[in-house]
């Protein structure tokens, strides 16, 4: 017997191996297949397995539940599939536009370059850090997807949200400039690449810059953001060691 359950929880490529996993270990399912995009799992089972066992199996992340008829909300849920990416990354957008416009208050009179680009920067891992917080739990398994360091070394990705808080508070304090600017090249260096070798292979998976907490597909816009912060302490550690 065939069965299709409505997963929720699942925000990656990670996500969908490790519902997959759990699932096929019960001796009753012959095979279970996650559909990422759907938020599906499609099980068949030698004997019906009870919900409540397919949700013990789970981590509290994911939550199983038997798949809803088609009704009068479900063309709100194809709506969402057909935005465009413009209008998925609205918020980051947003998001962009608040930190550039604190930053441009904080240094607009009189006018400073340096102090703009550091505040920028401070606001910018500070905002980015508290929507990882969100989802401690669920952010290193998105994360681990397309960044190098993540993969090798799972710690790595726990450890993430802490290095960009502590990065923003130090250039908005002004403390070790320099360290931190170093560090900002090494560990956005690293994931540029990830976040490139991702584009350029066409995969579809989501983007961890905001944690798990907004749904943000992997496009270049991820690219541009992480690049002009590389620029800004290129520039930086330039001015401080010219």
């Amino acid at each position: 017997m065939i069965h299709t359950y409505t997963v929720t929880g699942m925000t990656c490529n990670g996500c969908k191996t490790s519902v997959e996993d759990k699932l096929n270990a019960l001796k009753q399912v012959v095979n279970a297949k996650v559909s990422l995009e759907k938020s599906e799992v499609t099980i068949e089972m030698s004997q019906h397995i009870l919900i409540e066992s397919l949700q013990k199996a789970l981590s509290n992340k994911y939550t199983i539940s038997e798949k809803q008829e088609a009704n009068v909300f479900a063309s709100s849920i194809i709506e969402e599939d057909k935005k465009s990416d413009l209008q998925q990354l609205f918020p980051l957008f947003l998001i962009f536009a608040f930190i550039i416009g604190a930053s441009i208050l904080l240094n607009y009179n009189p006018w400073n370059t340096n102090g703009f680009m550091l505040d920028f920067m401070g606001l910018f891992y500070v905002v980015f850090s508290f929507f990882k917080f969100l989802d401690l739990k669920g952010f290193p398994e998105s994360f681990k997807m397309y960044d190098p360091l993540a993969k090798v070394i799972p710690a790595y990705g726990w450890l993430y949200p802490f290095i960009e808080l502590a990065l923003g508070l130090l250039f908005l304090m002004r403390i070790q400039i320099s360290i931190a600017l170093i560090i900002t090249l090494i560990i956005l260096g690293l994931t540029t690449i990830g976040v490139s070798k991702t584009l350029l292979s066409k995969k579809t998976i989501r983007c961890a810059c905001l944690g798990t907490a907004l749904k943000l597909p992997m496009t270049k816009a991820t690219f541009i953001e992480n690049s002009i912060m590389i620029v800004m302490a290129v520039i930086m550690l330039l001015k401080t060691y010219n």
